[in-house]
This record gives C-alpha cells, sequence and structure tokens, in this order.
C-alpha cells in the first residue's frame, strides 16, 4: 500500500467525483474475494441489482471523439461518422468500417424488424429510432442511468470499443484511439461514481503498451482493464505477455477478456450463401467458449500461481463450459502435467483469482457448486441484442427461480457489489 501511494496509485476510497475504486487492497482475508479486499467507496447507494456486462460501443459515442482528441499527426488516422448508404457509418481512412451510428450490437448493423427477437424488443423502447435522430441513449451518461433504471439495475460495469481498434491495422493509431476512449470513459463515469464502472481497454498488439497503459490508469483511478481478444493475438500462455501479467499484478486491477468470435473473420469473409448461415450459427453457439482457451492458458502457464494478485474475470462467457473445464484441468495436472509449477489445484486458482459473467444460462445455473457461488456476476449485456435488456427481471425470474434468494443476490448483486467495491 505504501508503495503503490508513492508511486501515484489511488490508495483510498476516491471522491465521489472520480470514475473509479482505490487500485489499493486491504490485506484482509475475505471469504468471498479471498486476499483482495477493495476499498469500499463512500456512498449511500442501496443495491439489488447490478449488471456486471454492459457496453458502450464505438457507434454510440461522440461523432468527433477520436479526430478532436488525437494529435494532429494522428487525426487522419482516426475513426470518424460519415455518411453512408443506409446513414451515418463510423469509418476510417483505411478503409474500415465499424458500423452504423445507433445501429444493432457491437457491430452497428442496420435495424432490420422481425430478423432477431431481442433486437425487436429493444427497438419497442426507441432505442434505434432515437440512434438515427442523434439521442445517443448509451452514450449519454444521464439518458444511461434511465435505461437502467428501466431494467431495474442499480450499478454497472461497462465494457469498452472492444475489437473496435483492431480494425484500424496501425498499431501506433490504435493505442491513440484506445487512449482517447479510456480518458472518455473516465470522464463519464463521473457523472453517476456509485453505478457506473467503466474499464480501460489495453492495446493488444503490443504488451509493452499495453503495460504502460495499465499504470496510466490506475493513476486515474479506474476499476478495471480490459484487453481485447483477436485471432492474430499470441497465445495466453506464450512468456512476451509476462510485461502485461507484472503490471497487473502491481496495479491490482482487475484484467477482464471479454468473448471473440469462435471463426476467423477473414474466412467468414469468404462464405456465402447457406454455408454462412451456417457459419453463423455455428459461432454464435459457441462463441462463449473460446475463452476456455485463456483460462487453459493462464493455469498452464502457471500464471495465477506465479502473480498472486492477478486477477481476470470473463466477461459474457457463460458458465455452463466452466465447471468441465474445471474438472478436466484438475484431472489432466495431477494426471500427467505435474510438472507445471503449481501450489493449488487449478479449480483452486478458479475460486481465488477468477470471475465469470454471464446473462441466461439455465445449464450453468445448475452446477453453481461445481463453481462456486462467488465466482459468478450476472450481467444484462446493454446495449446488446444477445442481451436480455430491458427484461432482465424476467430472464432472472426464469434462470434463478429454482435457487434460494440468497444465492440470487449474491450472483445478481453481491458479488459484484464486493468485487468492485460498491458495498462491504
Amino acid at each position: 500500500m505504501p508503495a503503490l501511494a508513492a508511486a501515484g496509485y489511488h490508495v483510498v476510497a476516491p471522491d465521489l467525483r472520480g470514475c473509479g475504486r482505490t487500485t489499493g487492497w486491504s490485506a484482509n482475508y475475505d471469504d468471498d474475494l479471498g486476499p483482495f479486499r477493495p476499498s469500499i467507496r463512500d456512498n449511500n447507494m442501496q443495491y439489488r441489482r447490478i449488471s456486471a456486462d454492459c457496453h458502450l460501443d464505438m457507434i454510440w459515442l461522440p461523432p468527433d471523439l477520436f479526430t478532436s482528441q488525437a494529435p494532429w499527426d494522428l487525426k487522419d488516422r482516426m475513426p470518424f461518422v460519415t455518411e453512408g448508404p443506409n446513414g451515418k457509418e463510423w469509418v476510417a481512412k483505411n478503409g474500415a468500417s465499424f458500423g452504423l451510428v445507433g445501429g444493432v450490437g457491437s457491430a452497428g448493423r442496420l435495424y432490420e424488424p422481425g430478423k432477431q427477437h431481442r433486437a425487436d424488443r429493444m427497438a419497442e423502447t426507441g432505442l434505434y429510432e432515437d440512434g438515427l435522430k442523434g439521442i445517443r441513449r448509451p452514450g449519454e451518461p444521464d439518458l444511461r442511468a434511465k435505461e437502467l433504471d428501466r431494467d431495474g439495475v442499480d450499478a454497472e460495469v461497462i465494457y469498452g470499443v472492444l475489437a473496435a481498434a483492431a480494425k484500424l491495422s496501425d498499431a501506433e493509431a490504435s493505442a491513440e484511439m484506445l487512449r482517447i476512449y479510456n480518458d472518455f470513459i473516465i470522464d463519464f463515469c463521473k457523472h453517476y461514481p456509485d453505478r457506473m464502472i467503466g474499464l480501460a481497454c489495453l492495446p493488444f498488439g503490443d504488451v509493452e503498451a499495453a503495460a504502460k497503459e495499465v499504470h496510466r490508469v490506475a493513476k486515474l483511478g479506474v476499476m478495471g482493464v480490459e484487453l481485447s481478444c483477436s485471432w492474430d493475438m499470441q497465445p495466453m500462455w506464450h512468456p512476451s505477455w509476462n510485461p502485461l501479467w507484472q503490471a497487473i499484478n502491481e496495479t491490482q486491477l482487475p484484467l477482464h477478456f471479454h468473448t471473440f468470435p469462435s471463426v476467423d473473420p477473414k474466412l467468414r469473409a469468404e462464405i456465402k450463401g447457406e454455408s454462412l448461415l451456417a457459419l453463423r450459427y455455428s459461432s454464435i453457439c459457441l462463441f462463449q467458449m473460446t475463452l476456455g482457451n485463456i483460462l487453459t492458458a493462464l493455469v498452464g502457464a502457471a500464471v495465477f500461481e506465479r502473480f498472486p494478485n492477478f486477477r481476470v474475470v470473463f466477461g459474457e462467457s457463460g458458465i455452463g463450459w466452466i465447471p468441465y473445464v474445471l474438472d478436466r484441468m484438475d484431472y489432466e495436472y495431477q494426471d500427467q502435467y505435474r510438472e507445471i509449477k503449481l501450489k493449488l489445484l487449478p479449480s483452486e486458482y478458479w475460486r481465488r483469482q477468477c470471475r465469470a459473467t454471464f446473462q441466461f444460462d439455465r445449464i450453468g445455473t445448475k452446477l453453481i457448486e461445481d463453481m462456486g457461488v462467488e465466482t459468478l456476476m450476472w450481467g444484462s449485456d446493454y446495449p446488446h441484442p444477445d442481451g436480455i435488456w430491458p427484461d432482465s427481471s424476467e430472464y432472472i425470474a426464469k434462470q434463478f427461480g429454482h435457487l434460494p434468494a440468497d444465492v440470487t443476490h449474491k450472483i445478481t448483486c453481491e458479488n459484484a457489489g464486493k468485487f468492485y467495491g460498491l458495498i462491504n
């Protein structure tokens, strides 16, 4: 703690005008959090429901955000908004398209009535119609707070622009784009610091740059960082990641991995017709399980053992697959991989240092004891159409109805509240 303070990190509860919790953690052991006990923010908010997985995608950001904030020599390499065949669209001069302003999902697709039930349900609230009018409900703090109220959610964790920066195919411009976004989300959350927890996004093409950004945003008081996953990145067992793991360990900020496509986007671009339909179906059914590759790689590289302050959240991962992977990791470790330098079983590192979020997973809620209830955090996935906003109460009742009320409260509120320092 004194060392962190001397280095310029926030180690006391921040002023409520700030965005994040402290980056300091008490050494006291907690039954739910292990040695990671966050400093609690000074607020009187009574939490009943916390979504640990929401989003603020590029398509809902201010249209001049990146061009107005980038240095003059990078402005031409930043994303911007222009008029396209289907309306205003986020693009870059390298030919990349980031989606329609106010479009559907992270990709900013054109809304097509009747194509997706959840998108239709969200359209009933006027979300996409407002987007066409320039009313950025997810991207304006006051409007976003009303969206939370509509869904009965008291606080949320906001994932960022995901892999959008990768589309620039320009490491320098991508890093600048994410720096601008990180400064933006910090300011954004200052409006509702007891309700909105913004994650800082890390550049994935340069490990040293990512480590540097971890230290920068930690000093600004963010509550966690997110590393966008890509088909082009080194596997997580590769030693080239060690500088980033070290930075995470030093700052004690939780590292978040969000789901990413289970099919190489380059292959997807080559497929047409019925084969594309089959590919898309296969991809959407399996995309959450891709995070199993990251979990097993981190365990195999003994990251959790070598960096005891290293904590991971798997965003929108789903949970039904996790018990199998934990059991398989334990079995293989005990059977033939004892040379991996671990002091605990893989499943014990999971309970000590990992969390997972999900919105609707009927199978997973039947296997809670195999993962540990303390490791699970519910999320609405707002404003993505594979989420459950604004019907979270209905979906919570459907999947948690068989569970005791205290277990449901842990998963839908208490676990996230404790992990992110919102509640005791």
